[in-house]
C-alpha cells in the first residue's frame, strides 16, 4: 500500500472510512463498527465504496454456517432478508439489484465478473478468483428457511443479498458466486433464506 489518502465521512453519525491509495490503483482502507467494535476491511471500486468482508454482526435472524463460531469469522453471518435490510452500519446499506449490477459492470459483466471478484484463495477445488479489484468474495455457503443447510456449501457457493424485491412478495435478488464458474449470476432468494451481506457506503 501507499500512502494515507483523505477520510471520507459516511453518514449523520460521522463515521469515518479511511482510504488508502493501494498498488491497484484502487483505494483500501478500514471501517471499525460502533456496534461492536469488529473491524472490516474497505474498498473503492469505481465510484462505489464497499465493505471487502462479509459483515459478522450478531443479531436476530442471523447465524453461523453449521452453527459452527469458525465459519462466522471466515465468512461473516448469514442473514435473512429482513434482518439483511436493517444490519448495516450507520453510514451503510444494503447495496440494491442496481448497485450490484454496477459493480457486476465494472468488473466486465456478470460472465467474468466473479472471477474478477473471488478472493485469490478460499474457493474449494481451485475455485478462487483473482481478486482484481480488491472486492475478496467469499463463499460463506447458505442456509435454507427449515434452517437446514445445502451440505459443502460454505467453500463452494457464495450469495449477497440486494435490497430489491422481485416479482413474488416473497422474492428478493441476490448475487451468486460459485467455486467452477466465473459468473456472478443474479437470481430470486426467498425472504427467509440466509445469505451473506456486504455493505456499500450510502453517499
Amino acid at each position: 500500500m501507499r500512502g494515507l489518502g483523505r477520510a471520507v465521512m459516511t453518514g449523520a453519525a460521522a463515521l469515518t472510512v479511511l482510504l488508502i491509495g493501494s498498488v491497484t490503483a484502487q483505494q483500501t482502507g478500514l471501517f471499525t463498527d460502533s456496534r461492536d467494535k469488529q473491524t472490516y476491511k474497505t474498498v473503492k471500486i469505481d465510484k462505489q465504496i464497499w465493505m471487502a468482508q462479509n459483515l459478522n454482526y450478531q443479531t436476530g435472524n442471523s447465524w453461523c454456517y453449521g452453527g459452527d463460531n469458525s465459519n462466522c469469522d471466515k465468512y461473516g453471518r448469514l442473514y435473512d432478508w429482513n434482518t439483511a435490510k436493517t444490519v448495516c452500519p450507520t453510514g451503510w446499506k444494503l447495496p440494491s439489484r442496481e448497485d450490484w449490477n454496477r459493480l457486476v459492470a465494472t468488473a466486465g459483466g456478470k460472465e467474468i465478473a466473479g472471477k474478477r471478484l473471488k478472493s485469490k484463495s478460499g474457493w474449494n477445488e481451485n475455485g478462487n478468483g483473482t481478486d482484481n479489484y480488491g472486492f475478496s468474495a467469499l463463499p460463506g455457503g447458505y442456509r435454507y428457511p427449515d434452517g437446514s443447510l445445502s451440505i459443502n456449501s460454505a467453500g463452494n457457493y457464495g450469495y449477497w443479498w440486494t435490497a430489491t424485491e422481485g416479482g413474488f412478495s416473497e422474492l428478493v435478488y441476490y448475487r451468486g458466486m460459485d467455486n467452477i464458474n466465473d459468473g456472478a449470476d443474479e437470481d430470486f432468494g426467498h425472504k427467509s433464506d440466509g445469505f451473506s451481506v456486504r455493505c456499500l457506503a450510502d453517499t
